[in-house]
């Protein structure tokens, strides 16, 4: 009886892996599940750098005071649109009038010593004439004029000094604009000693914003004055704001070791939706071309299968060196088809010489930039397996643009990926599992 099992056991390996073989090779035959395609399509195609920065006002203006006091009165908040010379705040005036009226006392005083030194002089100098006073009494009456009028000069300045600072009680908008910040309190103390404190923040115009943006040193290179930008802030996230780059600051920084350099870019705000202090995801345009033929990068980089390679040759009454030259270089570098083809080239539509519409270098497939040479796989209108050279041009890391030719039309199916016996780079074979043959 277990001889009988033993024996029953490998019968059924046996027939079970036929089984999966010919089901294998049936959906392999019906093109099931063997291939993947993408699409050759057309759109625009945008290169971009990416960075961030923080929104603030062109112009914003730190309101402070002169002098020091207690905070009397304030006439302005937060988000109050001011007018230049509206009075925000007042601070107590007591002691800065108090101030004035001693300088007017003080002026006074000296204007009557002035006078009277003034009089004597005028007599003096009267008497000197006539020989009835000597010079040198003569030259001290004129001594006390002189520093009668001096004193009086000093008392209106000192009464200018007292009503200006009485002035700076007054805290006035300097500029047109919006409170963004106000940090007083009424009674609140402010002390005008080495530095001035800061009572208001106004910015001057929030119709028109700029973002300090950090671009990476490896990037800064691509970006220029006048430069497109476009960019989007959290509080919208649906929504896209534009700019242009308006400064490139030259004095560098560095971020965790990188280093980067500061970009200046100015928006527009006429919604007034951006607000100061903003984070700001920045775009810039390095190129943008519309209307071209886009494919996926993940066509570029298929590489065909040991199957593909022997029906191309099979679909061939025969087959040019220049093609045999291709699939060998495929075979023996293990090449994806995002590399350059080997020398030989092909046309578009089929393996083998240029044509009308052909891109320069592709008929032999020798160019000075060889990288943007790729091939793709597809299959004809009659189902027979084939590939075309095209030559790409930008990218933007998820699709890349395929520059017109003859055999490329929006619309193709290029394939992607498929299964069945890779390509050996030793000439080891391989399993395939129903898709194909064994390599040998």
């Amino acid at each position: 009886m277990k001889r009988k099992i033993i024996i029953a056991i490998p019968i059924l390996v046996l027939l079970t892996g036929f089984a999966w073989y010919f089901l294998s090779k049936k959906a392999s035959a019906n093109g099931t599940n063997s291939y993947s395609f993408a699409e050759i399509t057309r759109g625009n195609l945008e290169t971009i750098i990416s960075s961030s920065g923080t929104l603030e006002a062109v112009s914003t203006i730190d309101v402070g005071t002169q002098v020091s006091g207690t905070i009397s009165k304030i006439f302005a908040d937060f988000n109050d649109n001011v007018k230049k010379g509206q009075l925000l705040a007042l601070l107590d005036t007591t002691n800065l009038a108090a101030s004035v009226r001693d300088q007017n006392a003080n002026l006074r005083r000296a204007k009557a010593v002035y006078a009277e030194a003034q009089a004597k002089y005028e007599r003096d100098k009267l008497l000197n004439k006539k020989g009835f006073l000597s010079d040198v009494d003569f030259i001290s009456s004129k001594t006390n004029l002189e520093t009668a009028k001096s004193s009086l000069e000093s008392a209106q300045s000192e009464l200018k000094k007292a009503k200006t600072n009485l002035s700076y009680a007054l805290i006035r908008s300097p500029i047109d604009g919006k409170i963004i910040n106000r940090n007083i309190e009424n009674g609140q103390t402010v002390a005008a000693s080495f530095s001035t404190p800061t009572l208001f923040t106004i910015a001057a115009n929030l119709s028109s914003m700029r973002i300090l943006a950090d671009v990476d040193e490896s990037d800064i290179g691509q970006i220029h004055k006048g430069q497109k930008v476009r960019f989007t802030v959290q509080a919208y996230p649906d929504k896209k704001f534009y700019g242009t780059v308006d400064q490139i600051r030259l004095s560098p920084k560095s971020v965790q070791n990188v280093v980067n350099y500061v970009v200046v870019i100015s928006a527009r705000n006429d919604e007034q939706c951006l607000l100061p202090g903003m984070t700001a995801t920045v775009d810039f345009f390095v190129q943008q071309k519309e209307n071209v033929l886009l494919i996926p990068n993940s066509a570029l980089k298929f590489q065909p299968t040991q199957e593909m390679l022997e029906a191309l040759r099979s679909n061939m009454d025969s087959v040019p060196d220049s093609v045999e030259k291709r699939i060998k270089a495929f075979e023996k570098s293990n090449a994806p088809g995002g590399m350059a083809p080997p020398p030989g080239g092909g046309a578009p539509g089929g393996p083998g010489g240029g044509g009308p519409g052909t891109p320069p270098g592709m008929a032999n497939g020798n160019s000075s930039n060889s990288s943007n040479f790729v091939t793709l796989w597809l299959f004809d209108k009659n189902g027979r397996i084939m590939m075309i050279p095209a030559m790409t041009g930008s990218t933007d890391g998820n699709v890349t643009e395929i520059l017109p030719g003859r055999g490329i039309r929006e619309g193709q199916k290029i394939i992607v990926s498929a299964k069945g016996t890779p390509i050996s780079k030793d000439n080891m074979p391989k399993m395939n599992f129903g898709f194909g043959k064994k390599q040998s």
